[in-house]
């Protein structure tokens, strides 16, 4: 793979991620193709890096071990389905190891070398739950790589930030009653999986630290920015992450056909950048973008540039401008955590 000297932001890329093979499928190996040549073509600082399997221990930390050998079993039988979104081919299980060993790889990289990254993995996984792939997904490469820092490396607070058009219920999942990370999402409401709701926060000594910022169809870049300026700031500031982790989804882009959102590209960048600039207010690792969702891959091709350029310098061009109807639905999910937050959000 071709690197363009020491960069402080790598991707991590493999062609086994080609060869998880969905057939006509919108979750196709088109979409790491086409991300990956405009990758290269830009004048962007990236060193490519190429990821290593997951150990097995690492996937069982968020996996049952019934789960993964079952997904094992389906693609050495010769692939099959876990449902009617879902498939697996013999070299399934391989990528998707693979692609949790990027995720694990990468925060090693953000703790040890201060080093950003976007993952450039298929299949996706915010998902997939402890115990069930779903929604095109197989592991949650993200819950794997946040336990992994957790267990592993001993941090005590991991923020993961999910803007992908569909709700990441693995993640939540993963983490309900887990107060060492914080689990703040924007979706739309209604939208597949039909999780993710206000009045979802966590549980036990966790309450409070989920955050479901559900969006009625259409909503865009206004709501892109209360969800980062009302929620995500002031949540991280007080509660001071040590790792930022993004559930990178581009299916939440205006035109993306199995989404109902009309972020601009310009989004993208905007969120990254104020992501990125969060972290180092506060001296944390990251953030590593994983792929998730997106499902036009020119367009999200040019979001992900948007994403990865927004690192080196500030972007232009982001208008979000709140409309009454984003107000009035961030307003649910702010009442709802308040009392968690005391004088934390407005």
């Amino acid at each position: 793979m071709p690197t363009v000297g020491r960069s402080s932001t790598a991707v991590y890329y493999h062609p086994l991620f080609l060869e998880h093979d969905t057939g006509l499928h919108p979750e196709s190996p088109e979409r790491l193709v086409v991300i990956a040549e405009a990758l290269r073509a830009s004048d962007l600082s990236l060193e490519w890096r190429l990821p290593e399997p997951a150990d097995l221990s690492a996937i069982e930390r968020i996996h049952s071990p019934g789960y993964v050998d079952r997904v094992r079993q389906i693609a050495a039988s010769g692939g099959g389905a876990l449902d009617l979104d879902t498939a697996i081919s013999p070299r399934s299980f391989d990528a998707a190891v693979l692609a949790a060993g990027a995720g694990v790889q990468a925060v090693d990289a953000a703790l040890d070398e201060g080093q950003q990254a976007f993952l450039l993995v298929r299949p996706p996984g915010h998902h997939a739950t402890p115990a069930r792939g779903m929604g095109f997904c197989l592991f949650n490469s993200i819950a794997i790589a946040a336990a992994h820092a957790l267990e592993v490396r001993g941090l005590e607070r991991v923020l993961v930030v999910d803007w992908d058009v569909h709700h990441g219920n693995g993640t939540q999942d993963a983490f309900y009653g887990d107060k060492r990370v914080l689990f703040l999402s924007m979706h739309q409401q209604y939208h597949f999986p039909g999780t993710g709701w206000p009045e979802e926060v966590g549980s036990g000594e966790a309450s409070g630290y989920t955050a479901n910022y559900t969006l009625p169809g259409g909503a865009g870049d206004g709501a892109a920015r209360l969800f980062i300026e009302e929620l995500v700031v002031p949540l991280a500031r007080a509660y001071r992450p040590q790792l930022v982790l993004v559930s990178a989804g581009y299916d939440s882009e205006s035109g993306d056909r199995l989404g109902g959102l009309s972020l601009s590209r310009a989004a993208f960048g905007w969120m990254s950048r104020r992501l990125h600039l969060l972290a180092r207010e506060g001296t944390a690792a990251g953030p590593i973008f994983f792929l998730e969702g997106g499902y036009m891959p020119s367009m999200m091709a040019r979001s992900v540039l948007a994403t990865l350029g927004a690192l080196e310098r500030e972007p232009e061009g982001f208008m979000g401008m709140p409309d009454d109807p984003e107000r009035a639905f961030l307003e649910e999910i702010l009442s709802a955590l308040r009392p968690y937050w005391p004088g934390t959000l407005k």
